[in-house]
């Protein structure tokens, strides 16, 4: 899948994929948007917790993954990974003015966090929801989300390779001058 991205009119949505704007991956005619890459509590486990359900892929391998994805679009990255929610809140709070957007992972702070969702609109980026498995087809407690009213769009039941599909969307958006 090297060289293209799925929007809401590709594959994953029943329609053929669209190739990445060869802009993306220009480093030197456009300056890099920033993107905060963030994941809640317990998935510094990936790769050992429940791997039916969340896969064998690890935290540093998914970073890595997500490192690849945002060169070849022409984004910076800061990765992060923490199960205390005050912990997420602050380095939110610090990207107010230096981040473009948020790819999150919330975890079970989807469905319980408040402040987090809080947090997410004050700082009026655009928001990537992403969860690794389809959060609809298991337990009735996971089928809310407090971020999912905030955010430009969500993810989920992709895998990891929802984080990449994140990452083309706020692309797509950097590039359609959408981001706030």
């Amino acid at each position: 899948m090297h060289g293209r991205t799925l929007a809401p009119n590709s594959d994953v949505f029943g329609a053929a994929p669209i190739l990445v704007c060869p802009c993306f991956r220009s480093r030197n005619t456009m300056s890099k948007h920033k993107v905060l890459v963030l994941n809640g509590p317990n998935l510094n486990l990936l790769g050992t917790r429940e791997p039916h359900i969340y896969g064998a892929e690890t935290l540093a391998d998914l970073e890595q993954r997500c490192r690849t994805a945002a060169e070849g679009l022409g984004l910076e990255i800061e990765f992060r990974q923490s199960n205390a929610e005050h912990q997420l809140i602050d380095w939110l709070h610090a990207a107010r003015h230096d981040t473009h957007g948020i790819v999150i992972n919330p975890a079970a702070y989807t469905h319980t966090s408040v402040a987090l969702a809080d947090a997410l609109s004050a700082i009026a980026k655009p928001v990537i929801e992403v969860h690794i498995s389809n959060v609809h087809r298991r337990e009735a407690f996971r089928h809310h989300s407090y971020i999912s009213a905030i955010a430009e769009a969500v993810i989920c039941g992709c895998g990891t390779e929802g984080y990449v599909f994140a990452l083309q969307r706020l692309a797509t958006l950097f590039a359609q001058g959408a981001a706030r």
